[in-house]
């Protein structure tokens, strides 16, 4: 069974998959003029950069917009910016990084359409929250024929969000707290429990809250460390660059291989690391931007693009850089020496840092990376649920009360084969949300239009 899963796993996260993820985002930034790229500088000022000014207060039980991209980000920063990077760099090379990149550059238009459609055809319920995503988008913008793929979205979002928003984090983090702590896997389970029960009892103004506070700290945290490694390795910054950009079209691969492969491997393995870091396309993060208070779709649709920008552009390259600079072998060969991807990571922190400073500092990370991922996606899947439930409260109970188990099961168990189906669903998610975006690429290409037409606007 596990050997099936695995098969089933590698043909779902196989090219055609990528390359429609990477494509639409081609399509969107050709057919927008390239935001990112044209607009980035009134991004920033406006995403980021509006935190140094008065930030526009929460309304009634939704979330402030800062909030709303803190509870996206937790979901989206989480074990595979440090587990999932050092596993595309053995395998891939330096190369990978590049190729990273360029995901990442067309992904954040591909996160900013799903934004502003999610904005535009977002609902309240009955308490008066808003309530948005791609299920959401699809029957509002597509039409009621179309519910069937909006159902289909919700039903693989409510299920992925067992495994890949809570069994393998809650996996993560009593690895975390046992090699921290020498806590036992019960009792990480039974306190994870706890605190997510806390959180969930309070609803998505809690989850918004606690978000806005951890992101911040968790993220601080590592890019300290990081910037740290690279400080310390000054020198050696340049030739690492050179390596990834040399890398990106290198005829041989990392650690040997046949010639012409290295491209392929370089190119695949950055790719897809890129998209399922960010998780642009895949259509979870809208549902939590969905929540804001804010009233324009692009005000809130240019924090999908700062997102994506400070996930891997910022994020995954830090982790990216510390492997190239510890000056590790590279290579499947390699990689399989250490127990997990994880752990070769923080060997190549171990490799800068004095004593044994790198590990804990990648167990540390993995922890709160993974509590935050937990908390966001209890949120996606509750969203994805109420979707099919019109909402049943009691039906909502219910899932939250199984969630929440879960976070023991997650702890004590192993169930990598719930994991890997999970998994796969995540992945399965983004078919019927890319056919939304193209389907509805016109719509974003209006909004956009009108919004950096306004004369009214100041876009310098």
């Amino acid at each position: 069974m596990n050997d099936l899963i695995a098969a089933v796993n590698a043909a779902v996260r196989g090219p055609v998959i990528i390359a429609l993820l990477a494509g639409t985002g081609i399509y969107l930034s050709v057919r927008t003029g390239f935001p990112q790229v044209r607009r980035f500088r009134y991004i920033l000022r406006n995403t980021i950069g509006s935190l140094l000014r008065r930030e526009k207060e929460a309304r009634g039980d939704n979330i402030s917009p800062f909030q709303a991209v803190s509870t996206a980000l937790a979901g989206t920063v989480g074990t595979g910016n440090i587990a999932g990077v050092a596993g595309a760099v053995f395998i891939g090379g330096p190369g990978a990084v590049f190729w990273m990149w360029v995901s990442a550059f067309f992904g954040m238009c591909t996160k900013y359409a799903e934004i502003a459609l999610a904005m535009k055809y977002r609902k309240q319920d009955s308490s008066g929250v808003y309530r948005g995503g791609p299920m959401y988008y699809i029957t509002g913008g597509l039409g009621e024929g179309w519910r069937w793929l909006a159902v289909i979205f919700a039903v693989l979002g409510a299920l992925a969000a067992f495994g890949i928003g809570n069994l393998t984090q809650s996996s993560e983090i009593a690895g975390a707290c046992a090699s921290l702590f020498d806590m036992r896997p019960i009792a990480t389970g039974m306190i994870l429990a706890a605190v997510v029960t806390v959180v969930l009892v309070g609803g998505v103004k809690r989850i918004g809250q606690i978000t806005a506070l951890l992101v911040p700290v968790m993220s601080g945290f590592y890019l300290l460390a990081g910037l740290t490694v690279i400080l310390l390795r000054l020198n050696d910054v340049p030739s690492a660059l050179l390596s990834i950009l040399q890398g990106a079209f290198s005829l041989e691969a990392a650690g040997g291989g046949a010639v012409g492969y290295a491209i392929v491997a370089a190119m695949r393995q950055g790719v897809s690391r890129g998209v399922f870091s960010n998780e642009a396309g895949l259509g979870s993060a809208p549902i939590a931007h969905a929540a804001s208070s804010t009233q324009n779709p692009v005000d809130q649709a240019l924090w999908g693009v700062f997102e994506v920008f400070f996930d891997t552009i910022i994020i995954c390259t830090i982790t990216a850089l510390t492997l190239l600079l510890s000056g590790f072998e590279l290579g499947p060969e390699a990689l399989a020496a250490y127990p997990s991807q994880g752990a070769a990571a923080a060997a190549a922190f171990n490799a800068v840092l004095p004593g044994q400073a790198g590990g804990f500092i990648i167990q540390v990370s993995l922890l709160f990376f993974a509590l935050s991922t937990i908390i966001s996606w209890s949120y996606y899947g509750e969203c994805c649920l109420g979707y099919l439930t019109k909402d049943n409260k009691l039906v909502g109970m219910a899932y939250k009360a199984f969630f929440i188990f879960l976070c023991i099961a997650g702890a004590t168990g192993s169930g990598r084969v719930m994991w890997d189906i999970a998994d796969t669903l995540n992945i399965l998610m983004a078919v019927p949300n890319l056919v939304a975006l193209l389907g509805l690429s016109g719509i974003v290409v209006k909004m956009t239009r009108d919004y950096f037409g306004d004369p009214k606007r100041k876009l310098r």
